[in-house]
């Protein structure tokens, strides 16, 4: 198989320097939205300056580059293998070039690896399907947000939520709520409903790939997020929590099987720096053909 190392460092440089478009419109719709002059308004002018400083200069948009997180889809007869060891060596050029910071660190002696490689850094996760391409989803995950993502287990007597729709949206809006602007608001929420406790997180990330503008093919959770969307922005949190009326840019919901026992709830709540890039790969003879979204 041919080396799309190469490929893999332009993935990670586009998803740590370009904030994907329809975020930047959505930060951009919202400052139009804050009061003029106010603390929000503030924060989201700089947050777009920011923007475009990094997409200019192919700097990162964030001094937390996060944890990069690939998503790879992959035809029957490709090495995961050696896409593994393709994908870590990219990572590793990339903070060689300043792409990404060099944030791994060794959970036990706190040693900082230097490039972004360690024990099961970065993360990577394969799913073989019938096209004979390769598709990857890259999401830079940071480690603020992370912080104040969450899992909840329904019923939930303290919030009045049992195992139902409306039990999901008590949660979601409650972990918003103690999020406050610790998050690095407004942020963007990625919701899984069901599942293990493992499973249930991974989907949540998932769920953040998905764009602002898209709409959910199930009418009940489009609904949902449409509504956890709405009520967000009503608590006053604000951008960074200065306060306003953008505290969520977004809401996405997945769901997945459980076991009658459990019906866990996991938000991975991520930050106005929702970086995401994703690459398309044709094989083909002794040539690829690469496009980038």
């Amino acid at each position: 198989m041919q080396d799309l190392t190469d490929a893999f460092v332009e993935l990670v440089r586009r998803a740590a320097t370009q904030l994907p478009p329809d975020m930047e419109e959505a930060l951009a719709e919202a400052k139009g939205r804050e009061a003029s002059g106010s603390a929000a308004e503030g924060a989201l002018d700089t947050i777009l300056r920011n923007v475009e400083m990094a997409r200019d200069g192919s700097t990162p948009v964030c001094q937390d580059t996060g944890t990069p997180i690939f998503e790879v889809l992959y035809p029957l007869g490709v090495s995961t293998r050696a896409l593994t060891e393709q994908i870590r060596r990219a990572v590793a050029i990339a903070t060689e070039r300043a792409y990404l910071r060099p944030n791994a660190v060794d959970s036990l002696t706190g040693v900082n690896s230097g490039d972004n490689t360690g024990e099961d850094f970065p993360t990577v996760h394969f799913h073989e399907w019938e096209e004979d391409t390769i598709h990857v989803d890259l999401l830079l995950k940071g480690g603020g947000c992370e912080n104040v993502s969450a899992q909840y287990k329904l019923p939930d007597a303290r919030l009045k939520a049992g195992r139902d729709l409306d039990g999901v949206r008590r949660v979601v809006l409650d972990a918003v709520f103690q999020a406050q602007g610790k998050g690095c608001s407004p942020g963007v929420l990625g919701v899984a409903v069901g599942g293990d406790r493992g499973s249930s997180y991974l989907k949540s990330k998932q769920q953040l790939l998905r764009k602002l503008d898209d709409e959910n093919p199930n009418p009940e959770l489009a609904a949902l997020e449409k509504r956890i969307h709405e009520e967000a922005n009503q608590l006053g949190i604000g951008p960074m929590g200065f306060g306003g009326d953008t505290t969520v840019l977004g809401v996405k919901v997945g769901t997945q099987h459980r076991l009658p026992a459990s019906y866990f709830v996991s938000i991975a709540y991520m930050c106005w720096a929702n970086r995401r890039a994703s690459m398309d790969v044709t094989l083909g003879g002794d040539e690829v053909e690469v496009s980038y979204a």
